[in-house]
């Protein structure tokens, strides 16, 4: 998975230090793991998700079952901001708990890392609550965790959006460098929540801090904003449903990765996909990742969306395969994970499928007979 899906000439490789030290080597080893006619490949990444929370939303998906559409349901005081109220209720101890199966439940399908976003919190207290929750987490479960601060993920009832901002750029991300709670940045940019002078001032924030951007981008309506992200060097724009050329060409020129999120299509039922095509023309990579969530991706794996991806947007699987590998770690910011290469971390896991595609065309069903983080046999958390 080194950037295309070919199959390695290799039959063996070397484990050293954590990392991928060569190939087919033929000196002796301390401890040899036989792979027994397996497909090997790179642990998968989901690189975007919001798997820290509390409660859930499955009134709301009555309603929107019912014809409510997403926008009307957030607009009415549900949506976010109702996982937002059941977050400050809970103490970090219950988010953990309460989050841990759907970690369990990614690692169980081979994912050895798992980005997760704040943005339930709202306020200073409440999101390093949350960037701690993933904290503490990281050190109890087997995947590798990568936090994201999403504190402008909407804007709290009882306060203006200019207000909520300026507290978000000037109290909530100062903090989050300083205690390095943080990789990334991340916001929403939509009619419900943000506009591009919000993510301007928030990316310029960011910035003098030390930390990468992202963006939910284009997922409602064209905005303009993964031009904006790009024009920032912004390691990924997700969503992107309405996409324009101008958008993806900037996205090109800068190197941003296209996270696709199907779960989210399909669970909310949308019929205009992401532009597979203008991305293929323009030589933006994708990558494929759960967006799990209480509200419109409560979908704790990553071999559903990793189908979806083949069979509601039609990519190929190989483009598939890549987007929850090697493109995954891309849009972390990530050069030592994502592929079998010398030099990355070992982390691989062990299938007994005919080939990789095999997972872009069964759903369900199919799990990893062995997981290996950082060359250590891990069991799913």
């Amino acid at each position: 998975m080194a950037g295309d899906c070919r199959p390695s000439a290799a039959r063996s490789f070397a484990v050293s230090a954590g990392r991928i030290s060569a190939f087919d080597v033929t000196a002796p080893a301390r401890e040899v793991v036989d792979a027994g006619g397996a497909v090997v490949m790179p642990g998968l990444i989901d690189c975007h998700t919001h798997a820290v929370f509390a409660g859930n939303r499955l009134a709301e998906h009555v309603l929107k079952l019912q014809g409510s559409s997403y926008e009307q349901i957030a607009r009415s005081g549900g949506g976010i901001l109702s996982t937002v109220r059941a977050v400050r209720e809970a103490s970090t101890q219950q988010l953990v708990e309460q989050s841990r199966p759907r970690i369990a439940a990614l690692a169980a399908e081979g994912v050895t890392t798992i980005e997760i976003k704040s943005g339930y919190g709202l306020d200073l207290d409440n999101e390093l609550k949350m960037l701690r929750a993933i904290r503490e987490l990281a050190g109890q479960v087997s995947p590798r965790l990568v936090p994201t601060f999403l504190g402008a993920h909407t804007v709290p009832p009882g306060i203006s959006r200019a207000d909520y901002l300026a507290s978000v750029c000037d109290e909530m991300l100062p903090r989050v460098a300083a205690d390095c709670l943080a990789d990334c940045v991340d916001i929403f940019v939509e009619s419900i929540a943000f506009d591009l002078a919000d993510a301007r001032r928030l990316f310029e924030s960011a910035r003098r801090h030390g930390l990468r951007v992202r963006i939910h981008a284009e997922q409602l309506s064209a905005t303009g904003a993964a031009a904006l992200a790009a024009e920032f060097g912004a390691l990924a724009c997700d969503h992107l449903e309405h996409l324009d050329a101008t958008g993806a060409r900037a996205m090109a020129r800068a190197g941003s990765i296209a996270v696709l999120l199907p779960g989210a299509f399909y669970f909310q039922r949308e019929s205009r996909k992401p532009p597979v095509a203008l991305l293929r023309e323009q030589g933006v990579p994708i990558a494929i990742a759960s967006d799990l969530n209480p509200g419109t991706s409560p979908i704790a794996s990553l071999l559903i969306p990793l189908h979806m991806a083949v069979t509601l947007f039609g990519l190929t699987p190989d483009e598939a395969l890549l987007g929850v590998t090697c493109n995954a770690a891309r849009a972390l910011g990530r050069d030592d994970i994502g592929s079998l290469s010398t030099g990355r971390r070992a982390d691989f896991t062990l299938w007994d499928i005919p080939e990789p595609a095999f997972l872009t065309y069964q759903l369900g069903g199919v799990r990893p007979r062995a997981i290996y983080i950082e060359g250590q046999r891990v069991k799913p958390t």
